[in-house]
Order: C-alpha cells, then sequence, then structure tokens
C-alpha cells in the first residue's frame, strides 16, 4: 500500500513537473520587447515586499485606514516568516532556469529556492489584509496587482506556475489571519 502511495505520488508529481515547464515554455514564445519591459517593472514591484510595505505606510497614517496598514504589517511578516524561511528551505526546489531546459531568464538570477514563491505569497498575503479595511470601489485594485506580480514571476522565468499557484494560496491564509487578528474573526 505504502509503495502504491508513493508511486502515485511521483507520477502525480512528475505530471505537475511536465505542466509546469510546458507552461514556462509556451509562454516564452508570448514575450515580446514591450511585454518583457513592463512584467518586468511588475516584478521588481515585488522586490523585498517594497509596493506592499509602501502601501502599508501609507495606510498607517490614517486613523480610519490604520489597523489596514497593521494587518498588512502582520501578512507580510507571516508570509515570509511561512514562505521565505521554512517552506523554501524545507522543499528545496531549484528555480526553474536551472532546470528547464530552453529556458531564458529575463531577470538576474537569485539565491534561494523557487518553491513557493515569495512575491506571489507577500503580494496576496497583503492584498487580501489590507483589503478588508478598504472601500469596497478600491478591493479589487491591491488583488489586481498581487496577480499581476504573480504572473510576472512566471514571464520572466524566475518561478515555475506551481511555485506561483502555492505562493498565493501561502499567502491568501496568512492574509486572512493578519486580519482576522487585527480586525477581529467576522468576515465580511
Amino acid at each position: 500500500m505504502k509503495e502504491t502511495l508513493i508511486g502515485t505520488f511521483s507520477r502525480l508529481a512528475a505530471r505537475a513537473l511536465k505542466l509546469d515547464e510546458s507552461i514556462l515554455l509556451s509562454l516564452q514564445k508570448w514575450r515580446t520587447p514591450s511585454r518583457t519591459r513592463v512584467m518586468t517593472m511588475i516584478t521588481h514591484l515585488g522586490d523585498g515586499g517594497a509596493v506592499w510595505f509602501g502601501l502599508a505606510g501609507i495606510l498607517l497614517l490614517g486613523k480610519k485606514t490604520r489597523r489596514a496598514g497593521i494587518a498588512t504589517i502582520r501578512a507580510l511578516a507571516s508570509s515570509f516568516v511561512l514562505v521565505n524561511l521554512l517552506l523554501k528551505n524545507l522543499v528545496s526546489r531549484l528555480r526553474p532556469y536551472e532546470t528547464v531546459e530552453g529556458l531564458r531568464l529575463l531577470i538576474r538570477r537569485v539565491k534561494d529556492f523557487s518553491f513557493p514563491s515569495g512575491h506571489s505569497s507577500s503580494s496576496v498575503a497583503a492584498a487580501v489584509a489590507m483589503s478588508k479595511a478598504l472601500p469596497k470601489w478600491l478591493r479589487p485594485f491591491p488583488k489586481l496587482l498581487a496577480g499581476l506580480i504573480g504572473f510576472s514571476r512566471i514571464y520572466v522565468g524566475i518561478h515555475f506556475p506551481s511555485d506561483v499557484l502555492c505562493g498565493a494560496i501561502a499567502g491568501w491564509l496568512c492574509g486572512k489571519r493578519a486580519a482576522a487578528c487585527t480586525f477581529g474573526k467576522k468576515d465580511e
């Protein structure tokens, strides 16, 4: 029974990796100089959580939005610990530019592991946490930016699609938890 489960898991993992590689190589065919400039700019917005810390700082300035700023910083901190300190080192997945033949990296190489995406996790965590306190008409914008940053990580060749997806899931969990700790458990 145990061997069957391990064999099944191995086959599923191999299929997922082939799908990841296929998506990366297909997306590479979609690259143009103008798209690459835009995607490179978007991907760097997430470096170190810069855009999210900047937005959290702006939220901290307003009395009505201060708790959203606190929730955002909590979300970013928990995302960093979960993804960058724990999961990346536990899984130790190599970057796609190190393993996918024919993939061209569009930004400089990084030294940490690939899975899950820290950019995706921090972006979704911050967007979920801050959206709780934003007016309804503004709530889609941080989430859209988070999605663009995640997609850009695949486009530039620094992450597998599954890295970004799992990073987004981890970020959603961190963002929801940070919002619950800051605003209380009631969800809208």
